[in-house]
């Protein structure tokens, strides 16, 4: 019997955690059994009887914990088991995709991670938050800024926590050089960032993004209203499944179709390639767009141009 007990002790001590990092998921009402198999199959233990017995010997069947955990490959077992029990290292994966709104992000926060709406609007417009962030104070708080990317975060997160974790990405990810084109267009970022949530909600093809930049910032030099649908979406706090002439009257600052020049803030997570659309839009006259049904625009000059433009789309429908 001492002779086992020192092998297990000696497994149980492990190499330092030097390997490579691997994910593993145990189900709730996942079985002693099964989760061993699952470390197995993760390449984190090779001896699974010795491990059965040295987790038996340590009380981790009656306390296993389900959860996703991160482990290196190398983990000691002493390790392995004391986070399966204590659900210490506990990880789980959350995405937020590009343009979504933040009441999109905060029904995700509430089914991915248990984290309560009204405490994720709360993290959303917390003007502390804001200010430690360098972000401009505004009702919408950082919409917009919620870097649209999977992140690995520890289960049982707080509201606050993981919004910050995803405005520290989006103020990692943008590059220095992008302020001095800040500056050359005469805008803010916080002016840029509107702009893009704007490109990144109305384009499904990719290539017409830098156009559909041009409309905008030719709209707004000329000081006309930028007729944006899905400010108007913004708006209602929803998305419709189609603006209709009557949604165009809603009072709110948001609405493009009254109000010209760009709406206070972001209205969704716009990607890399719609921020670089906003600074570097495409030299171009065109004033006008008309989306088709394969999700493609027709990009016109004139109105003329633009009605013709429209009689063609809704030909195709």
């Amino acid at each position: 019997m001492r002779v086992v007990l020192l092998a297990l002790a000696v497994a149980a001590c492990g190499s330092g955690s030097q390997g490579a990092k691997v994910t593993v998921t145990i189900p709730r009402g996942a079985t002693f059994g099964q989760a061993v198999d699952s470390l197995v199959e993760r390449g984190v233990i090779d001896h699974p009887g010795w491990f059965r017995l040295y987790a038996r010997v340590r009380g981790l069947p009656a306390g296993l914990k389900s959860g996703v955990y991160t482990f290196h490959v190398d983990d000691s077992w002493g390790d392995v088991v004391t986070a399966l029990k204590a659900g210490r290292g506990a990880e789980a994966r959350f995405t937020v995709l590009e343009g979504m709104m933040a009441f999109e992000i905060a029904e995700r926060a509430r089914v991915w991670l248990r984290i309560p709406r009204d405490s994720f609007f709360a993290a959303v417009k917390d003007t502390a938050l804001q200010r430690e962030l360098g972000i401009r104070v505004n009702p919408a708080g950082v919409e917009g800024y919620m870097y649209p990317t999977t992140y690995t975060v520890p289960v049982g997160i707080k509201a606050r926590d993981l919004v910050r974790i995803m405005t520290h990405e989006f103020i990692e990810r943008w590059p220095p050089e992008w302020d001095a084109r800040v500056g050359e267009l005469g805008m803010t970022r916080h002016q840029v960032v509107t702009l893009a949530s704007i490109i990144e909600s109305e384009v499904r093809y990719r290539p017409d993004r830098p156009y559909v930049s041009a409309v905008y910032h030719n709209r707004l030099k000329r000081n006309m209203a930028l007729q944006a649908d899905p400010t108007i979406n913004y708006a209602y706090q929803r998305r419709l499944r189609r603006v209709w002439e009557r949604n165009l009257q809603i009072r709110s600052p948001y609405n493009t179709y009254l109000h010209t020049g760009l709406p206070p803030g972001p209205i969704s997570q716009p990607s890399d390639s719609s921020l670089y659309a906003a600074l570097q839009p495409a030299s171009a006259g065109f004033i006008y767009f008309v989306a088709q049904p394969d999700g493609k625009h027709v990009f016109s000059e004139t109105y003329a141009d633009h009605l013709a433009a429209i009689r063609r789309a809704r030909g195709r429908r």
